[in-house]
């Protein structure tokens, strides 16, 4: 029945109408509006959202970019993409494949060429994917077996047949386990070193290590499953790739070599070093390369090398081990076990005096103790210098002592924290931060898939607090300390973890596609000041794998730059509480190639 307004006016629904005529207004408005979000903890942004893009369940746009107050052209990010080309463009690594730079060195003698030589500008141009490259084989499955067409190298598989190395099988590469030196499997070789030394416990007193021309890697990726950590390197040189094996299969490692200068790491930090054939001419040019492993090795760590010298007496062999036998006692390293096991190959465990005393008794002072000008820590682009680097002492000037046994030591105060009166507070407070901010906000509420996360890189580190916070899940952190930040690499190998110093500046001594997480915390806002962050997010986009992510936190401001140069790549882009941004590398690459 029809009700007349007279009647409606009587009965006093008038309110009621209002009211409810306010209320749809509302809902009208919200349905038709971009800025709201069904996730209470989500912002998106979404202002060049096509029409057919739609949320997820989470309230996440898959493609996002940011708006917030920015005009059309700002937007745009007018950035033109080229693909790299030339014969090393799938694999190039911009400050190891400056071949301008290599052509023009006087010297190769000790490894010039594989050393960092970064062009001027930095390029700009995308790294192509292999042919047929598909999302990485899943840890822990990929230890032992990688798609080929993801690193599709065939000379190591020919060149080292007869050792096991690496054995291609229909679409995959299969890592079997075998080595140079392991010639019963590297487990039955890892397991030889502890019965030959009981000092070496795996995964309690031995937690970090470096492993020195460390070939496919298997040696760090056996000694995972014992919770050590091995950083694995070696230069890019004719042994194809295999430091690209080793990232690919979910094993720490990094491009790096034992040439002119400083390995990036800080003094008096690896508990036991290894070499197995790694070719370094240890007693060249004065000892110079072993006593750099003297710098970075712990008081009272191991080096552990096996090579022909320990066990041949052919001349060249003698005379090598002669070499070795003069420069080890020079440095007061002792002998603690010489032996070889069923197969014949033989090893020799040396360990670092943990006091001066030996130092002190020697007949000449050669070579001699570094003095304060070979400051510590200070190894980004230093020289390799021929003195032994002074042993570590505390505040009262005792000696270090050994860090506690895993996993203790992640938690415990690092020995090589500040004496400063609040140092510790800062320390656990920092662990504490990171431990909230992965569990409250990381692990549930950024739409990161961390099942399918192995290699991650936390751009700038501080103490290393949200590797530590990640402790628990199958994945591995590389520490990244930068330069012109207060150094905090130390505490992180305190602590059992890994990392390296590194300008972002700069370009990064690793393979593209090598990782599946990068995370940064205000490192944008410092780094704008010192160069151009176009550079830095072309640099992320050449190291993560698609389908892999950045993580960083940033002021607005800082995000509203960051996110049109990730959107110009293609890259999805989710914003969350203004303060974190997310991005997801898909397969695009652009279609035409870059002149050079």
């Amino acid at each position: 029945m029809a009700v007349s307004l007279q009647t409606f006016i009587q009965e006093r629904k008038v309110p009621f109408f209002f009211t409810l005529s306010v209320l749809l207004f509302c809902f009208l408005i919200l349905f038709f509006t971009n800025s709201f979000s069904l996730n209470p903890l989500v912002r998106t942004y979404s202002a060049l959202r096509s029409p057919s893009e739609t949320p997820s369940s989470s309230g996440v746009y898959s493609d996002s970019v940011l708006s917030h107050d920015l005009d059309s052209s700002s937007l745009a990010a007018n950035f033109t993409w080229n693909l790299c080309n030339g014969s090393v463009a799938v694999d190039f690594v911009p400050c190891l494949d400056n071949f301008k730079a290599i052509k023009a060195l006087e010297s190769r003698k000790h490894m010039e060429h594989r050393e960092r030589h970064c062009p001027s500008p930095s390029p700009r141009c995308l790294i192509p994917l292999p042919s047929g490259y598909k999302v990485p084989v899943p840890w822990p499955k990929s230890r032992d077996m990688i798609w080929y067409d993801n690193v599709p190298h065939p000379k190591l598989v020919e060149y080292k047949k007869d050792q096991h190395w690496v054995v291609k099988s229909g679409d995959y590469l299969n890592f079997p386990g075998g080595g140079t030196q392991f010639k019963d499997g590297v487990d039955r070789y890892i397991d030889f070193i502890q019965k030959t030394l009981s000092a070496i416990k795996w995964g309690k007193n031995i937690r970090v290590i470096l492993d020195v021309g460390c070939g496919v890697a298997s040696f760090g990726g056996y000694l995972l499953q014992k919770n050590v950590l091995a950083m694995s390197f070696a230069p890019k040189d004719e042994h194809e790739a295999q430091i690209q094996f080793a990232l690919e299969r979910g094993i720490p490692a990094t491009l790096s070599v034992i040439g002119t200068q400083r390995l990036t790491f800080p003094d008096n930090v690896y508990d036991l070093i290894h070499c197995a054939r790694c070719r370094v001419h240890w007693d060249a040019d004065g000892g110079k390369p072993l006593l750099e492993l003297n710098r970075i090795l712990r008081p009272g760590g191991y080096f552990i090398w096996s090579a022909t010298p320990v066990y041949r007496d052919d001349e060249r062999d003698k005379d090598v081990w002669n070499a070795m036998v003069l420069l080890t006692k020079s440095m007061c390293w002792k002998v603690v076990k010489k032996t070889s096991d069923s197969s014949g190959v033989g090893l020799v465990i040396y360990q670092k005096p943990t006091t001066t005393s030996c130092y002190d008794k020697r007949s000449e002072n050669d070579p001699p103790i570094c003095d304060e000008k070979n400051k510590r820590n200070n190894s980004w682009y230093v020289p390799l210098t021929r003195c032994i680097s002074q042993l570590p002492v505390d505040s009262k000037g005792n000696y270090y002592a050994w860090p506690s046994p895993w996993p203790q030591r992640l938690t415990s105060k690092p020995l090589s924290l500040s004496v400063e009166s609040n140092a510790e507070e800062k320390f656990l407070e920092d662990t504490k931060h990171w431990s909230t901010v992965v569990s409250d906000v990381y692990r549930v509420n950024v739409g990161i898939d961390w099942s399918s996360i192995r290699n991650v890189l936390d751009m700038n580190a501080g103490y290393g607090g949200f590797a530590a916070a990640l402790i628990d899940l199958p994945l591995w952190v590389m520490n990244v300390v930068p330069i012109d930040v207060p150094d905090t690499l130390s505490i992180i190998f305190d602590r059992g973890l890994i990392g390296l110093y590194h300008d972002w500046c700069e370009s990064l001594n690793t393979y593209p596609r090598t990782y599946d997480l990068l995370h940064s915390s205000f490192l944008f806002t410092v780094l704008k000041r010192r160069c151009d962050v176009v550079d830095t997010v072309v640099e992320m986009d050449r190291i993560v794998r698609p389908g892999g992510y950045v993580l960083i936190q940033e002021s607005l401001e800082v995000i509203k730059e960051l996110g049109p140069m990730f959107r110009s790549l293609h890259w999805s882009v989710s914003v969350y509480e203004d303060e974190f941004l997310v991005g997801k590398k898909g397969f695009w690459r652009p279609s035409a190639p870059h002149s050079k």
